[in-house]
Protein backbone atom coordinates (compact mmCIF):
# COMPACT_ATOMS: atom_id res chain seq x y z
CA UNK A 1 0.00 0.00 0.00
CA UNK A 2 1.39 3.63 -0.96
CA UNK A 3 1.09 6.48 1.36
CA UNK A 4 1.19 9.54 -0.31
CA UNK A 5 3.73 11.98 1.52
CA UNK A 6 0.96 14.60 1.76
CA UNK A 7 -0.69 12.04 4.53
CA UNK A 8 2.25 11.41 5.95
CA UNK A 9 3.61 14.96 6.54
CA UNK A 10 -0.01 15.79 7.28
CA UNK A 11 0.44 13.14 10.00
CA UNK A 12 3.13 14.06 11.15
CA UNK A 13 2.16 17.70 11.69
CA UNK A 14 -0.43 16.55 13.57
CA UNK A 15 2.12 14.98 16.21
CA UNK A 16 4.59 17.17 16.14
CA UNK A 17 2.95 20.55 15.87
CA UNK A 18 6.21 22.36 15.76
CA UNK A 19 6.81 21.75 12.28
CA UNK A 20 3.91 22.79 10.87
CA UNK A 21 4.25 26.43 9.15
CA UNK A 22 3.16 29.19 9.49
CA UNK A 23 1.19 29.22 5.79
CA UNK A 24 0.07 25.30 6.40
CA UNK A 25 -3.01 25.82 6.51
CA UNK A 26 -5.65 26.33 9.04
CA UNK A 27 -6.28 22.60 11.39
CA UNK A 28 -9.87 23.90 12.30
CA UNK A 29 -9.84 21.65 15.78
CA UNK A 30 -6.99 23.94 17.22
CA UNK A 31 -10.36 26.56 16.68
CA UNK A 32 -13.30 24.18 17.42
CA UNK A 33 -11.90 22.59 21.22
CA UNK A 34 -11.50 25.77 23.13
CA UNK A 35 -15.52 26.25 21.91
CA UNK A 36 -16.56 22.87 23.33
CA UNK A 37 -14.38 22.76 26.14
CA UNK A 38 -15.93 26.39 27.29
CA UNK A 39 -19.33 24.76 26.29
CA UNK A 40 -18.96 21.58 27.74
CA UNK A 41 -20.24 22.58 31.40
CA UNK A 42 -23.43 24.44 29.68
CA UNK A 43 -24.01 21.47 27.44
CA UNK A 44 -23.95 19.22 30.60
CA UNK A 45 -26.41 21.33 32.28
CA UNK A 46 -29.27 21.65 29.29
CA UNK A 47 -29.14 17.96 28.53
CA UNK A 48 -28.59 16.96 31.71
CA UNK A 49 -32.20 19.14 32.50
CA UNK A 50 -33.76 17.49 29.06
CA UNK A 51 -32.38 13.91 29.58
CA UNK A 52 -34.11 13.70 33.16
CA UNK A 53 -37.35 15.28 32.05
CA UNK A 54 -37.79 13.16 28.78
CA UNK A 55 -36.37 9.84 30.39
CA UNK A 56 -37.69 10.22 33.77
CA UNK A 57 -34.60 9.96 35.39
CA UNK A 58 -33.53 11.07 38.53
CA UNK A 59 -31.42 14.32 38.21
CA UNK A 60 -28.39 12.56 39.81
CA UNK A 61 -28.75 9.61 36.91
CA UNK A 62 -28.84 12.08 34.83
CA UNK A 63 -26.36 14.71 35.69
CA UNK A 64 -23.74 11.13 35.44
CA UNK A 65 -25.17 10.62 32.23
CA UNK A 66 -25.03 13.72 30.89
CA UNK A 67 -21.99 14.35 32.08
CA UNK A 68 -19.70 11.14 31.51
CA UNK A 69 -21.61 10.71 27.70
CA UNK A 70 -20.50 14.85 26.76
CA UNK A 71 -16.79 14.33 28.02
CA UNK A 72 -16.44 11.07 25.95
CA UNK A 73 -17.98 12.56 22.95
CA UNK A 74 -16.23 16.18 23.35
CA UNK A 75 -12.48 14.93 24.40
CA UNK A 76 -12.48 10.94 22.19
CA UNK A 77 -15.56 11.55 19.44
CA UNK A 78 -14.95 15.39 18.00
CA UNK A 79 -10.72 14.66 17.83
CA UNK A 80 -11.17 11.31 16.01
CA UNK A 81 -13.86 12.92 14.01
CA UNK A 82 -12.03 15.65 12.97
CA UNK A 83 -8.87 13.85 12.19
CA UNK A 84 -10.26 11.26 9.94
CA UNK A 85 -12.11 14.38 8.25
CA UNK A 86 -8.79 15.13 7.13
CA UNK A 87 -7.49 11.96 6.38
CA UNK A 88 -10.45 12.02 3.96
CA UNK A 89 -9.91 15.38 2.75
CA UNK A 90 -5.98 14.53 2.30
CA UNK A 91 -6.69 11.50 0.47
CA UNK A 92 -9.37 13.06 -1.94
CA UNK A 93 -7.07 15.63 -3.26
CA UNK A 94 -8.28 18.31 -0.57
CA UNK A 95 -5.19 19.38 0.68
CA UNK A 96 -4.19 21.43 -2.10
CA UNK A 97 -5.54 25.08 -3.14
CA UNK A 98 -7.61 25.22 -5.92
CA UNK A 99 -8.51 28.95 -5.75
CA UNK A 100 -12.12 30.70 -4.44
CA UNK A 101 -12.28 32.80 -7.43
CA UNK A 102 -15.77 31.12 -8.11
CA UNK A 103 -19.01 30.52 -6.25
CA UNK A 104 -17.64 26.45 -6.30
CA UNK A 105 -13.98 27.12 -5.73
CA UNK A 106 -15.57 28.87 -2.18
CA UNK A 107 -18.13 26.37 -1.22
CA UNK A 108 -15.43 23.51 -1.76
CA UNK A 109 -13.09 25.20 0.58
CA UNK A 110 -15.44 25.72 2.97
CA UNK A 111 -17.05 22.19 3.05
CA UNK A 112 -14.61 19.57 1.69
CA UNK A 113 -11.63 21.46 2.99
CA UNK A 114 -13.55 22.24 6.35
CA UNK A 115 -11.43 19.95 8.11
CA UNK A 116 -7.93 22.18 7.37
CA UNK A 117 -8.69 25.18 5.62
CA UNK A 118 -6.31 26.24 3.01
CA UNK A 119 -4.76 29.75 4.13
CA UNK A 120 -6.59 32.04 2.10
CA UNK A 121 -5.13 34.42 4.42
CA UNK A 122 -7.59 37.69 2.83
CA UNK A 123 -10.71 35.44 3.50
CA UNK A 124 -9.94 33.37 6.61
CA UNK A 125 -12.70 35.69 8.27
CA UNK A 126 -15.70 34.06 6.67
CA UNK A 127 -13.95 30.95 5.83
CA UNK A 128 -13.37 29.91 9.87
CA UNK A 129 -16.99 30.81 10.48
CA UNK A 130 -18.39 28.75 7.48
CA UNK A 131 -16.41 25.81 8.00
CA UNK A 132 -17.37 25.92 11.44
CA UNK A 133 -21.00 25.86 10.77
CA UNK A 134 -20.00 22.59 8.39
CA UNK A 135 -18.32 20.58 11.06
CA UNK A 136 -20.64 21.12 13.11
CA UNK A 137 -22.64 18.42 11.18
CA UNK A 138 -20.32 15.86 11.35
CA UNK A 139 -19.50 16.52 14.90
CA UNK A 140 -23.43 16.27 15.91
CA UNK A 141 -23.52 12.99 14.48
CA UNK A 142 -20.35 11.89 16.38
CA UNK A 143 -21.37 13.08 19.43
CA UNK A 144 -25.04 11.74 18.77
CA UNK A 145 -23.98 8.40 18.53
CA UNK A 146 -21.78 7.77 20.96
CA UNK A 147 -23.67 9.42 24.09
CA UNK A 148 -25.88 7.28 22.82
CA UNK A 149 -24.18 4.69 23.21
CA UNK A 150 -22.52 5.44 26.80
CA UNK A 151 -26.19 6.54 27.86
CA UNK A 152 -27.63 3.18 26.96
CA UNK A 153 -24.65 1.47 29.04
CA UNK A 154 -25.46 3.65 32.10
CA UNK A 155 -28.71 2.86 31.95
CA UNK A 156 -29.77 -0.86 30.65
CA UNK A 157 -33.45 -0.91 31.62
CA UNK A 158 -34.58 2.48 29.55
CA UNK A 159 -35.52 1.54 25.79
CA UNK A 160 -32.84 1.78 23.45
CA UNK A 161 -35.49 3.74 20.71
CA UNK A 162 -35.91 6.21 23.62
CA UNK A 163 -32.42 6.43 24.70
CA UNK A 164 -31.63 7.63 21.39
CA UNK A 165 -34.42 9.63 20.29
CA UNK A 166 -33.76 11.83 23.94
CA UNK A 167 -30.05 12.28 23.30
CA UNK A 168 -30.63 13.40 20.05
CA UNK A 169 -32.91 16.01 20.63
CA UNK A 170 -30.45 16.83 23.12
CA UNK A 171 -27.77 17.39 21.06
CA UNK A 172 -30.18 19.11 18.25
CA UNK A 173 -30.48 21.94 21.06
CA UNK A 174 -27.00 22.46 22.48
CA UNK A 175 -25.88 21.64 18.84
CA UNK A 176 -27.33 24.66 17.79
CA UNK A 177 -26.49 26.83 20.97
CA UNK A 178 -23.29 25.93 19.81
CA UNK A 179 -23.77 27.65 16.39
CA UNK A 180 -23.45 30.61 18.13
CA UNK A 181 -19.47 30.07 17.97
CA UNK A 182 -18.70 30.48 14.60
CA UNK A 183 -22.06 32.62 14.19
CA UNK A 184 -20.66 35.18 16.59
CA UNK A 185 -17.42 35.48 15.27
CA UNK A 186 -18.46 35.94 11.57
CA UNK A 187 -20.39 39.10 13.74
CA UNK A 188 -17.07 40.22 15.61
CA UNK A 189 -15.18 40.08 12.04
CA UNK A 190 -17.79 41.75 10.13
CA UNK A 191 -18.23 43.85 12.72
CA UNK A 192 -14.18 44.79 13.16
CA UNK A 193 -14.29 45.73 9.34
Amino acid sequence: MHISKKVILTTFALVVPCIAYANAGVPMLFLAMPAFLMSLVPIIAIETLYISKGLELPLGQSLKTASISNVVSTIIGIPLTWFLLVVVQVLTGGGGAYGINSVMGKVLAVTWQAPWLIPYEEDLSWMIPAAGIVLLIPFFFTSWWSEYFVSKKLNKTLPSLSVRGKVRNANLITYSLLAAWPIGFWVLNSAAK
